[in-house]
């Protein structure tokens, strides 16, 4: 916590806003919304349910495709289910582990032939790293198919000098426990469509319709978020650029320390791109290193440090066995190249230069290589 939160927590009490809606989540929308430079903003009980909220107003149904970035949670494409659509997962490039320009041209031009263009598509960000928005924005306005931006780990990255979640017609942050600021559970839905945030809104609190009695036209759901919650979101935001400095710092030190080491590689940062660098990735090559992730993920686990796999790509995800999928090459899927090499570290942004410390000397010795330099010193 920034420290501030209680300031914002104790008005919704002393004002009696408790329940959802209120000053504070009207307030977290206007700032946050101006902090991204997104024309509006409407808070949501979580990412998902913003995602979902997106595809609603784009009238995504059952019948439809909806393609998505593959290597990322699987709360980016459960939405697609709720809608009664269905997911068509893109690969990954390399030089931002993101959606495959190339793969999606691929799926669109296939898509087109079949006269089943997708009603939308799901670009990630993924571990804070902007997609390459230019490219994949021309191909989608090219066939007209509007872009939802999961930016629900990229909060305070850029591409080419805008912020992440504003190049789609709808941008998607989560402010889940993980997040770089977090209301504990919570999302927004951003826009330049006022219009169409307003109608997220109104579905998102039941879809009541204007009566003095509870009336109700058309299916609604209970997506809101709490005056209490965005009373802590706004305090939260008020740090968030010291947050992304401190997660800079944490991969800085990492990359200093470990990637002079042959076979270890860290996830790029795109020319022109600015990451927040909300988790620290790295990839290990079996051809140099004998140590597999898994291995490395049980040795700093045997510490009492938690790391975790890359995202396993929801192509290869039980749930979506049935889902089509393009590759980014014949012979070369990079999403599952980059999940059975990559490991991610403890990334907080309140890890100590001792914590990391520790967290460097276990990967060095797993490795079998000499810790030449204290991160103390740097």
């Amino acid at each position: 916590m920034s420290g501030n939160e209680q300031k914002y927590i104790n008005e919704a009490f002393e004002t009696n806003w408790i329940a959802p809606l209120g000053p504070n989540v009207n307030a977290f929308e206007s700032e946050l919304a101006s902090y991204v430079g997104s024309n509006g903003a409407a808070a949501t009980s979580s990412g998902t349910a913003a995602i979902h909220l997106a595809l609603e107003l784009l009238g995504v149904g059952s019948g439809d495709t909806v393609f998505c970035s593959s290597l990322t949670f699987v709360a980016s494409a459960n939405p697609i289910l709720y809608a009664g659509a269905t997911p068509v997962f893109i690969d990954s490039e390399e030089e931002t582990w993101n959606m495959s320009p190339v793969a999606l041209a691929r799926a669109m031009e296939e898509a087109q032939v079949k006269r089943q263009l997708p009603k939308a598509v799901i670009v990630v960000n993924l571990y804070g790293q902007s997609a390459k928005m230019d490219e994949l924005m021309a191909i989608c306005d090219r066939y007209e198919v509007p872009v939802i931006e999961d930016a629900a780990e990229s909060l305070g990255s850029l591409c080419k000098g805008k912020k992440s979640g504003t190049f789609g017609q709808f941008g998607v942050f989560s402010f889940n426990g993980n997040k770089i600021i977090t209301t504990s559970g919570g999302g927004m839905l951003v826009s330049d469509d006022l219009d169409a945030l307003e109608r997220s809104r109104f579905l998102a609190t039941q879809a009541r319709d204007v009566a003095k009695h509870y009336q109700h036209s058309v299916v609604g759901y209970n997506y809101r978020m709490s005056n209490i919650l965005a009373g802590v979101g706004r305090a939260q935001l008020e740090v968030l650029d010291e947050r992304v400095a401190a997660r800079r710092a944490v991969y800085e030190r990492y990359e200093m320390a470990l990637a002079g080491i042959d076979g270890v590689e860290f996830m790029p940062e795109l020319e022109g791109t600015f990451s927040n660098r909300w988790l620290t990735a790295m990839l290990l090559d079996p051809e140099k290193i004998s140590v597999t992730p898994n291995e490395l993920i049980d040795a700093l686990e045997a510490e009492n440090i938690e790391a975790r796999p890359v995202w396993k790509p929801l192509h290869l995800q039980p749930l979506f066995e049935e889902c089509a999928f393009y590759a980014h090459a014949e012979d070369d899927v990079v999403s599952e190249r980059l999940f059975e090499r990559g490991v991610c570290l403890p990334s907080g942004s309140g890890m100590t230069v001792d914590e990391q410390e520790r967290v460097v000397g276990v990967i060095q010795r797993t490795l079998g290589v000499s810790k030449e330099q204290s991160l103390l010193s740097q």
